[in-house]
């Protein structure tokens, strides 16, 4: 897995950079209103080679990826720049492939002549908005089976008022001059990877809009104070920015994701470039506008720069059309058949995939299901607690798979991170998901570097062995995600021993675990996350008492009581009142979480019910309504998955990390939830049944999706986290 850029990249991208930084800034792209063209500006930036990245080096240009494009244009899109750069790097490409008009080639690269494309067939269209139009002397465009370029006059291009002051024209191109570049379907084909070469190359642009929208928000929000507060303290306010950097930074991935797609030959490449198109022009005009939001009644003044943004970020794809009909392209792609022609990816350093140990983990966990799983069992897996198997749990100790991602010392696999994600997701694929082990592997960690021996001894042993279980105690009636807030005491006893009284909320897995690692509080007289210390707990010892608590989710969860609960000092975890530290042992084990896994299983669910389901006379994943919203649900599946990708690559890499864990937790639960209703309804009325099969299994899915956003810190939580660590804002927690 790699998401780190190469050396060249990175060095073009921030010598492109600089150049917009000072070239194409605000004031720039002020003065260059209404036309939005700065010729002088467009010169200078051919001059660093810019215009000519696509061009093969045969044909005068630098020859560079796909990505190496998509990396210009996020530079592009972030600077606003004033000229139809993906449209001159797809023609000017297009020029040299199709062999032709080698002057006209050689004085767009050099920023002389700006050449347009024609995104529809000028037979079918022949009346067609044209980016750059307004300062084009030629438009290439498909008509029929040909590909034309047609000359365009001063009195062809009028330039009009539009949204955004981009050189924008409408153009009459079946009434124009025209001379062939080529005919038949190479020619064609040509022409078509070119549009769907412009689609990336906006939705990277797009991206790049939408992250400098976000961050000028932030910082306004960090300086701007209402009611003696800056504003970005207000969860109202740095919540929906939160929300908003997930999608943008998701859609930058989508783009390079789609890059990746091409360059392996992935079966869903094609609908890959829709979906980054797409939810680009989506995510971004949802950006931009919360961002100006922010600003309140200055972002609507021409003081402000947040509404060239806004503008921009709008109109940049609607020359194509309704983006919607790009959902429903990626619909037809996924679901319909619908195949296209993709260009040429180049070089592509960015790679998702998790390499030759991962691919034998998986296999070894695999074949383990296989000859120890038997049907009966498999009946019973289930994604909580309820799930647990003692014997399989103890069978896969014994083969050392339990524990994959524990050091060797203690006894675990000891594999490399990348493995070790590959084996979570191996048991997920089987359906077995190990609340059991994951909270296990946590607690034997901590034992293992903060315990006694007595505790290696009596405890860490029986964890590793599969003998026994441990369930955490954190959460109280009173504290919610505040774990910090424990009220539960731990008193020093004469003895030496310590004395626990107090209850536990949501302590699951306590009916079947025989341990619990208990934060509690030993010191009321200091600062609430000073004065707390960490213990193991004997579920079984006097004065305990657990209760069970059942969700609507076919799930069981305890509320625990402890009255005078012995222990001696020896099952202490690390210093006395130093249970923050000891607590963040388990961080280690973070992979970058998400709930993607079962966002896969319950998309295919839903396909599979869709293709039995029928609607006015056929199948209702033909209808275009069920292609979109499954399209939809697929690119909240891949956006969780990037995200997640990243957590996971940074963590392994150790690279700065800003709140990516979170960002992939928040969006992945949120998306699972909403996609988890919208599914819900799209296979109605018989998704409301539990009968066995995939309308039992979406209906399940719908009432575990409500908890994801819950678990494990809520959504508000999380995006406070990503808010401070990603985006700069003021902390908004006590």
């Amino acid at each position: 897995m790699n998401f780190e850029l190469s050396e060249e990249q990175a060095l073009m991208r921030e010598s492109f950079a600089r150049f917009l930084d000072e070239e194409s800034s605000t004031a720039r792209v002020r003065a260059a209103m209404p036309l939005g063209f700065d010729a002088k500006m467009w010169r200078q930036f051919a001059e660093l080679g810019a215009l000519s990245l696509r061009v093969p080096e045969a044909a005068g240009g630098l020859g560079l990826s796909l990505l190496d494009a998509a990396l210009l244009m996020e530079e592009a899109g972030r600077t606003l720049i004033c000229g139809p750069l993906a449209e001159t790097l797809v023609a000017a490409r297009l020029l040299a492939l199709l062999g032709a008009q080698d002057k006209l080639l050689s004085r767009v690269l050099a920023g002389e002549a700006v050449v347009g494309i024609a995104l529809h067939d000028i037979e079918q269209q022949p009346l067609q908005w044209i980016a750059g139009g307004a300062v084009a002397e030629a438009v290439i465009a498909r008509r029929a089976d040909e590909v034309v370029l047609v000359a365009v006059g001063p009195e062809d291009r009028r330039a009009e008022e539009n949204l955004a002051s981009t050189p924008l024209a409408e153009i009459a191109l079946s009434r124009l001059s025209a001379t062939s570049l080529g005919r038949g379907a190479e020619a064609v084909a040509r022409f078509t990877q070119a549009v769907e070469e412009w689609k990336l190359l906006i939705g990277a642009g797009l991206a790049g809009i939408g992250r400098e929208a976000l961050r000028l928000a932030a910082a306004y929000a960090s300086q701007r104070k209402q009611f003696g507060q800056f504003i970005g303290q207000f969860q109202a306010i740095s919540h929906p920015l939160a929300d908003l950097l997930c999608e943008i930074d998701g859609g930058k991935f989508l783009v390079w994701r789609a890059i990746r797609n091409i360059a392996d030959g992935a079966p869903e490449a094609g609908a890959a470039v829709s979906i980054a198109a797409w939810w680009n022009a989506e995510a971004a005009a949802r950006a931009v506008a919360q961002a100006l939001h922010t600003f309140g009644g200055y972002g609507l003044t021409t003081e402000y720069d947040i509404f060239l943004y806004n503008l921009r970020a709008k109109a940049w794809p609607l020359v194509w059309g309704d983006p919607q009909r790009l959902l429903e392209e990626a619909g037809r792609r996924l679901y319909g058949g619908e195949t296209t022609t993709l260009p040429e990816a180049g070089a592509c350093p960015i790679e998702f995939d998790l390499g030759d140990d991962a691919r034998a983990i998986t296999a070894e966990i695999n074949a383990f299901f296989e000859q120890n799983v038997t049907p009966e069992m498999r009946e019973k897996f289930h994604y909580s607690w309820e799930g647990y198997n003692p014997e399989l749990h103890r069978k896969l100790a014994e083969a050392k798979l339990l524990f994959p991602g524990l050091p060797k010392e203690m006894g675990g696999r000891g594999l490399a991170p990348y493995a070790k994600i590959a084996a979570m997701d191996a048991f997920e694929h089987q359906g077995y998901n190990t609340p059991a082990a994951n909270v296990a592997q946590m607690v034997a960690l901590i034992i293992h570097r903060f315990g006694s021996e007595e505790l290696k001894r009596e405890v860490l042993t029986k964890l590793m062995s599969g003998e026994a279980i441990a369930s955490l105690g954190y959460s109280e009636p009173g504290s919610g995600s505040d774990v910090f807030a424990a009220q539960c005491k731990a008193t020093r006893e004469a003895d030496g021993s310590w004395r626990i009284d107090g209850t536990k909320m949501f302590t699951s897995g306590a009916n079947l675990a025989s341990y619990v690692l208990m934060l509690c509080r030993t010191n009321p007289d200091v600062p609430k996350h000073q004065g707390l210390t960490m213990f193991i707990v004997p579920l079984k010892a006097p004065g305990v008492t657990i209760q069970p608590v059942y969700t609507f989710q076919d799930e069981r969860t305890n509320i625990t009581f402890y009255d005078g609960v012995r222990v001696p000092d020896s099952w202490r975890l690390g210093e006395i009142d130093g249970g923050v530290r000891t607590m963040s042992a388990s961080l280690e084990l973070e992979h970058g979480g998400g709930f993607s896994k079962v966002m896969r299983a319950m998309l295919r669910a839903a396909e599979q019910l869709c293709g039995e389901l029928r609607r006015d006379g056929r199948p209702l994943i033909e209808h275009v309504s069920a292609q979109c919203r499954l399209a939809r649900a697929t690119a909240h599946l891949w956006v969780a998955d990037v995200l997640a990708f990243r957590a996971q690559w940074v963590i392994a890499e150790k690279k700065p990390n800003h709140a990516y864990g979170p960002m992939a937790k928040l969006f992945s639960s949120e998306k699972f939830l909403s996609d988890a209703r919208d599914l819900l309804d799209l296979t109605a009325p018989h998704s409301l049944s539990k009968r066995k099969g995939p309308a039992g299994f979406l209906n399940q899915c719908y009432r575990h999706a409500q908890a994801t956003t819950i678990y494990g810190g809520t959504s508000e939580v999380h995006r406070s986290m990503i808010a401070e660590r990603a985006l700069g804002l003021p902390r908004t927690r006590a």
